[in-house]
């Protein structure tokens, strides 16, 4: 029998995995928002890859293929199903290109909620099945490691994503993203989705994108004591509340110029990001609990992939950068800096 690589390298510790490409790369001007749809897989590659170099850089072991929004339903709607394959296909062979060149990174296939399913029409469910078939074959083809299924709200569309994904053979991730009515939108639970998921054989469960820290960490501690496979996390970088537990609807009253489409959900979020001492807290106390598949969602870079690997004991090549306020002109102690210098960060 062939040995897991994901599990290994979860046995032996942490690993972490980058996600968020979708709002990082629309603000490096390359999507578009709304859309959210990754064709700069096939308009700029370099700019994906330099993404993905940046993200391995800080200390992600798992490169993802950026094929989230790249289903058939999606490309569809703005008119270019023609670029299904081929979107896909290049998003995959950039993830294995970066994926081969660190020893010990696993390449992710990935698929996701299609928005378009429904609990009670058989043949909108087929096709999901459908799409989720052909972007598992096409992860297959590519030489996945594993597969990474993620940002589901429907428990049964998790369920049959989990079914197709299994059945490539590859070890297989697989999160929900619970909306604000705290369980699934077909009205299964979020702990019994998690155990249903493990039952099912994925290797790892857990949640990802929608909560911020405050609003996932409860539910995680709650999966982990109900399963006994690997659990994950991928928070997003937002201070959802007990009152706004979602960044779809967080509110940001002190904002003089509000977005034209009157939420601060997609392109409003910046005032309301988590800073990254509150990501590192997140992971270090997610760690604490028994979760080790970590990482960071819908508004990461790779300062905060550094901060959740370095939370968790591990040292990166991006480690080589991090703070050291010592040297600080003003805030610093060296025995270099002069005292009144210094002391002007009291009233700068």
């Amino acid at each position: 029998m062939t040995a897991n690589p994901l599990t290994a390298a979860l046995d032996a510790g942490p690993v972490i995995c980058a996600e968020g490409f979708l709002f990082e790369l629309e603000r490096r001007g390359y999507l578009a928002a709304g859309e959210f749809v990754p064709e700069v897989a096939l308009d700029h590659p370099e700019a994906l890859r330099a993404l993905h170099l940046d993200f391995q850089h800080a200390g992600s072991d798992i490169v993802e293929a950026f094929t989230y929004n790249g289903h058939r339903e999606k490309m569809r709607v703005i008119g270019k199903e023609y670029l299904l394959e081929p979107l896909n296909r290049a998003a995959l062979r950039i993830a294995r290109e970066v994926a081969d060149m660190q020893p010990g990174n696993l390449m992710a296939g990935n698929i996701s909620n299609t928005n378009i399913w429904d609990p009670v029409d058989a043949g909108k469910q087929a096709e999901v099945r459908a799409m989720f078939e052909e972007m598992v074959g096409w992860a297959v083809e590519e030489r996945a490691d594993m597969i990474v299924g993620e940002t589901f709200y429907y428990a049964g569309e998790a369920l049959l994503a989990l079914e197709v994904a299994k059945a490539s053979g590859l070890p297989v991730v697989l999160t929900i993203a619970p909306m604000a009515a705290n369980a699934m939108m077909d009205g299964v639970g979020i702990v019994e989705t998690c155990q249903q998921l493990e039952q099912g054989g994925a290797d790892v469960v857990g949640l990802n994108c929608f909560r911020g820290p405050e609003t996932m960490l409860p539910w995680l501690k709650e999966v982990r004591a109900a399963v006994s496979c690997h659990v994950g996390a991928l928070p997003v970088p937002y201070r959802t509340t007990p009152a706004e537990p979602t960044f779809f609807n967080l509110s940001d009253p002190g904002c003089s110029c509000p977005a034209p489409h009157g939420r601060t959900f997609p392109t409003a979020l910046d005032p309301l990001q988590c800073s990254r001492y509150e990501i590192g807290a997140f992971a270090r106390e997610a760690h604490a609990m028994g979760v080790d598949y970590l990482g960071v969602c819908c508004g990461a870079n790779p300062m905060l992939i550094r901060e959740v690997a370095e939370a968790v004991g591990r040292t990166t090549e991006a480690s080589r950068y991090s703070e050291r306020m010592e040297a600080h002109f003003m805030y610093g102690s060296h025995d270099r800096l002069p005292a009144h210098i210094r002391a002007l960060g009291e009233r700068a």
